[in-house]
């Protein structure tokens, strides 16, 4: 019976023992991987249709409410945010109105029915009416106004290293394709527009999965650097 004992309690301590060795490993292998975010190859598509870094600069941009599909309603805002974020950081140089005060304009000067209206006619045609874009602009004090697209968003884990039944690393993923419209309201035409799709991993013990922040900020950099 003793012998039994005995054995049991080495059992328990190799097994205590074992368990200890894998979550020291995990850390290590934590403290090491966090640093290991990367973002794959983008591939980003640019069409510069008529839009002058001159007259960019002169007549400022402002952002109007982004597209998505469907499910991603509500990350809308957060998009826009992200993108004016990085599109203010990188060009000092050009006047940039951010969503939140594009619509207290509009919805300031009574243009809320409007303002629907053309993104309602948007949804059907692809097409932005010339006469609701210039109030739109009038009201922001701009001359282009820009449009953001969410095509897809997708996140993923993929475990890569497991210790006596513990997980130890995983690979953590998310995917974005964005679109980016500016639309010069002089004449209603579409003056510049880009399409950007993009990947950013990273390796570890965590359980969040790289934000969407990070990944539109990513895009972000990557579509702003190709503006003239």
């Amino acid at each position: 019976m003793e012998i039994g004992v005995k054995t049991g309690c080495r059992e328990n301590r190799f097994g205590l023992l074992a368990i200890g060795f894998a979550l020291l490993l995990s850390a290590c292998a934590n403290n090491q991987l966090q640093a290991k975010t990367q973002q794959n190859i983008p591939t980003t598509q640019v069409l510069m249709i008529d839009l002058r870094t001159e007259d960019l600069r002169k007549g400022g941009v402002a952002f109007i409410t982004p597209s998505s599909i469907t499910g991603q309603e509500e990350d809308r805002q957060a998009l826009a945010l992200a993108f004016t974020e990085v599109l203010q950081t990188l060009r000092p140089d050009l006047t940039v109105i951010a969503l939140p005060q594009t619509l207290s304009a509009v919805n300031r000067h009574g243009l809320t029915r409007e303002y629907r209206q053309m993104f309602e006619d948007y949804r059907l045609t692809g097409i932005f009416d010339r006469e609701i874009l210039e109030q739109v602009a009038k009201v922001t004090r701009v001359r282009y106004l820009a449009q953001l697209k969410l095509g897809a968003f997708r996140q993923e884990s993929k475990s890569r290293f497991g210790l006596l039944g513990l997980r130890v690393l995983e690979t953590k993923t998310s995917t974005i394709r964005l679109f980016l419209q500016i639309w010069d309201t002089q004449d209603g035409s579409v003056a510049w527009e880009g399409a950007q799709e993009s990947t950013v991993s990273h390796e570890s013990l965590a359980e969040e999965y790289v934000s969407m922040k990070s990944i539109v900020q990513e895009s972000a950099r990557d579509l702003v650097a190709h503006l003239p």
